[in-house]
């Protein structure tokens, strides 16, 4: 038969499962991951946490409604867009200017020509959008630009494009605006860069400061502070908010009234929010925006990265980690030893604790996972919580079962349905203590093998013990060939001496049995001897640091033990002090003298039960 799994194997079995799953949470390709959940918690921080101070840095020339309505209707003759580029290079001075129009179709010849001169010879970067999704494998315009695949890039590969048309393919500086939504739809990544037909294509904010954003001033950085100058799919950290850029319309350029402070200097992007021009997104700071503003979020991070402004990098996977492990050890010490409520407070304390320490963390790691503990500490809720509350109910109902060895089922049942705070608690009250014992033990068993002496003792303290619990009386102690009773606590009751006197009857009625079929056997009488005293007691719950017993003590409990020895040179079974005959009703005592007790300074008077009619001395 296989041995059972311990509780303590198991509770180590369900912390081990839930460090599995936080550990797993760091790595989505492990399946485990909590993918959506990590993603909309990270979009919440971002959201809190991007800045409103405005980014002086870039500008964004918007071709909106109003410029629409001033300068005509979209498709503008190629004239006017190169007019207002030479406008921002020449006039505003700005550093460069990177176009987010994809123009895959020839216009007029003369427009065409400026906007390839000013690309091959100026500050400009030309658009192309790549695509990503395989469904259609687009192939529009001319595609320009890129480097050589280099065997150690991690691009992200394309399937397809759309590129300008063949007279702006001699382009110096092209940049993809393609994008790569999550499954959600948000764009939360950019390919840095993207491979197609062996070559890699970078993204637009990287051609723009590839063109003309300086000499850097600090190393690009990791997947940590911001975005870093290389390949594969970078996480944007949206450190601004929508607010922060200055969004110039593309009529105050063309008509030269926008301020020259606002883009004197400046890296510009050009594109369209119209509605039948611009490419709507969703992004963790809205769920509908232009693209060029997502192009406008990588320039920030890029040029945090290169003026060393991007936050530090944190090492948040081993911090998560870390922090899991140590929530799941405190929980496996928590849940054998404290209460449920206690163990999801604590779990709910370090959730919280996780989602503070993961807010300072957010902008520091873009790869760690910030569901991973929270799933560690939900499977501990969801599965440790229960198994220990299973296993407490299991322990509380073996020591109901105990209890109702030594307590009566009726007092149980009082005990619980009475909702005491320590119901064991010591406290003084009025008790009523019977005491049995075999008379001449050894004398019985001392020729008789093992096994019937253990035989013979049981079936004894089974004739003593069934009248106990059915008078609704507490059993203390077995005293080995004996034991000791009492009534009136834990709970009191009114007529506790009235039914130790039932319990004493009881046991000479169950003796009267035994001995007849000891007889029957041919085995010797077994004689029972029986004290019984009322009065004051301290009844309770006691017993050192490593054992307690629930027990009453006091000088009653001491003289029902002087009365059963007594009775050893008595005729009588039964032995009932003063205390006892005073409070009884139901009972008729039979008067047999007094005796100094052992310990006592004056006689004790001494009563027996009386079974039969009232005569003399009879209370």
């Amino acid at each position: 038969m296989p041995r059972a799994v311990s509780p303590a194997a198991l509770r180590r079995v369900i912390a081990c499962a839930a460090l599995l799953l936080a550990v797993c949470g760091q790595w989505p390709q492990s399946g485990l991951a909590w993918t959506g959940a990590d993603e909309w918690l990270r979009d919440q921080l971002i959201r809190r946490q991007a800045s409103v101070q405005t980014e002086q840095r870039l500008a964004v020339i918007d071709i909106d409604e109003t410029s629409l309505a001033a300068a005509g209707p979209w498709p503008w003759p190629r004239e006017r867009i190169a007019s207002m580029i030479e406008q921002l290079l020449g006039a505003y001075g700005a550093r460069g200017v990177a176009l987010d129009l994809v123009l895959p179709e020839p216009a007029d010849a003369g427009g065409d020509a400026r906007l390839a001169m000013l690309s091959q010879h100026g500050p400009l970067v030309l658009p192309q959008a790549f695509d990503y999704n395989g469904n259609m494998p687009l192939r529009v315009g001319r595609l320009s630009g890129g480097n050589a695949a280099r065997r150690s890039d991690d691009a992200v590969a394309a399937s397809g494009y759309i590129a300008n048309h063949a007279g702006l393919a001699r382009a110096a500086h092209i940049g993809n605006i393609g994008f790569v939504p999550d499954p959600d739809g948000v764009i939360r990544r950019l390919p840095m860069q993207t491979g197609f037909a062996g070559r890699d294509y970078p993204t637009l904010s990287l051609a723009l400061l590839d063109c003309c954003g300086g000499t850097a001033s600090g190393a690009a950085d990791g997947p940590t502070g911001g975005m870093q100058h290389g390949g594969g799919l970078r996480r944007l950290p949206y450190r601004l908010q929508w607010d922060a850029y200055k969004v110039i319309p593309a009529s105050m350029i063309l008509d030269q009234s926008a301020p020259d402070e606002l883009l004197r200097d400046k890296l510009v992007l050009i594109g369209s929010s119209s509605l039948g021009l611009a490419d709507r997104v969703a992004t963790p700071l809205s769920a509908s925006t232009s693209g060029l503003l997502v192009h406008a979020a990588a320039l920030t991070a890029q040029l945090d990265a290169r003026a060393g402004l991007a936050p530090a990098p944190w090492p948040g996977r081993p911090i998560a980690v870390l922090f899991a492990a140590a929530t799941i050890a405190l929980c496996a010490w928590t849940l054998p030893r404290k209460s449920a409520l206690v163990n999801v407070a604590v779990l709910a304390a370090a959730s919280a604790l996780w989602l503070t320490l993961a807010w300072h963390m957010a902008p520091h790691d873009a790869l760690f996972g910030i569901s991973g503990p929270l799933l560690g500490n939900l499977f501990m809720l969801a599965v440790g919580v229960p198994f220990a509350w299973q296993l407490s109910q299991r322990q509380s109902r073996r020591l109901l079962d105990t209890l109702r060895q030594y307590v009566a089922d009726a007092v149980v049942d009082e005990l619980l349905r009475s909702n005491l705070v320590d119901p064991l608690k010591p406290s003084h009250c009025e008790v009523t203590t019977l005491i049995a014992d075999m008379q001449g033990y050894t004398t019985h068993v001392a020729a008789l093998p093992l096994e019937q002496a253990a035989e013979l003792t049981r079936a004894f303290l089974d004739c003593l013990t069934g009248p106990v619990l059915a008078a609704h009386g507490t059993l203390d102690k077995f005293t080995g060939d004996g034991l000791v009773a009492f009534w009136g606590a834990p709970l009191p009751v009114p007529d506790h001496a009235d039914q130790a006197l039932d319990a004493a009857e009881a046991i000479q009625a169950a003796m009267l049995v035994f001995n007849a079929e000891r007889a029957r056997r041919g085995l010797a009488r077994i004689r029972v001897r029986i004290g019984i005293e009322s009065g004051r007691a301290m009844a309770g719950d006691f017993g050192s640091a490593a054992r307690s017993i629930y027990t009453a003590v006091g000088d009653s409990v001491n003289v029902a033990s002087r009365l059963e020895t007594a009775a050893r040179d008595l005729p009588h079974d039964v032995i009932v002090g003063p205390g006892t005959a005073a409070l009884c009703r139901r009972h008729r005592l039979l008067n047999i003298g007094a005796l100094t007790l052992r310990g006592k300074e004056h006689p004790t008077t001494l009563y027996t039960l009386l079974a039969h009619a009232p005569q003399q001395g009879v209370l």
